[in-house]
C-alpha cells in the first residue's frame, strides 16, 4: 500500500529515474497505414526537481541504443545499423535540460539539448505530474508522462523507401514518450 503525499513542497531535491519502472519510448508510422511503436531498456537518469520555482528544475538521460526494442528482432537490428542509428559508432543518445517552465499545477515544458547520431538539437517536452507517493520503503517517488514529436531527419537518421502506392515506408515524424517514475535521492551527510 502506497502513502500519497499532500504537500508538494516534499517534492524538491534530487531524484534518479527508476528504470525498472519507466519507459523511454516512440512510435514511428510505418508503410503509412500503421503505429510501430519502440523502447529503450538500457537508460540513466537524474532530475533536479524545485517545486516553489520550476525554472530551477532540471533533468539530464542518457539512453543505451543499443537496447532499443520494437518487439521484432530483424527491425531491431536494422534500426541499430547504420541506416538509422549507428550504434558502433555513436552508442549514446542524450538528453540535457536548458529551461523549464510551468503550463499549470500539473504541467511543464522542458526545453533541453537532445543529442542523437552527434547531431544536437533543441526540443521541448511537454510533461504532466501524474502523482507522488511514499512507497513501502519509504521512498519518495514522483511521476511524470511526456511526450514530444522530433523530425528524424533533424538528426541524421534518414534511411527510407519509397511504397509503390506512394509515401514512404517509415515517417519521419517520430513521437517520444516518456513514462517516468523517479526516487527521491536521500541527501548524504
Amino acid at each position: 500500500m502506497t502513502e500519497t503525499t499532500t504537500a508538494i513542497q516534499d517534492l524538491t531535491g534530487d531524484y534518479q529515474l527508476d528504470v525498472a519502472h519507466t519507459r523511454i519510448g516512440f512510435v514511428a508510422r510505418h508503410a503509412m497505414v500503421t503505429k510501430v511503436r519502440g523502447s529503450f531498456s538500457e537508460f540513466e537518469g537524474t532530475a533536479h526537481l524545485d517545486a516553489q520555482d520550476p525554472t530551477k528544475s532540471s533533468a539530464e538521460l542518457t539512453i543505451q541504443v543499443a537496447s532499443i526494442t520494437t518487439g521484432q528482432d530483424q527491425r531491431d537490428a536494422h534500426l541499430r545499423n547504420n541506416d538509422f542509428f549507428d550504434v558502433p559508432s555513436f552508442p549514446t543518445i542524450t538528453f540535457k535540460s536548458t529551461s523549464v517552465r510551468a503550463k499549470g499545477d500539473d504541467e511543464f515544458t522542458m526545453v533541453g539539448d537532445l543529442t542523437i547520431k552527434g547531431v544536437t538539437k533543441s526540443v521541448s517536452i511537454d510533461f504532466e505530474l501524474t502523482g507522488t507517493a511514499k512507497d513501502p520503503y519509504g521512498n519518495l517517488r514522483a511521476g511524470f508522462d511526456g511526450k514530444a514529436v522530433i523530425n528524424r531527419t533533424d538528426f541524421g537518421v534518414n534511411f527510407n523507401a519509397a511504397l509503390e502506392t506512394g509515401g514512404v515506408l517509415v515517417s519521419e515524424k517520430i513521437t517520444l514518450e516518456f513514462d517516468v517514475s523517479a526516487i527521491k535521492l536521500t541527501p548524504t551527510a
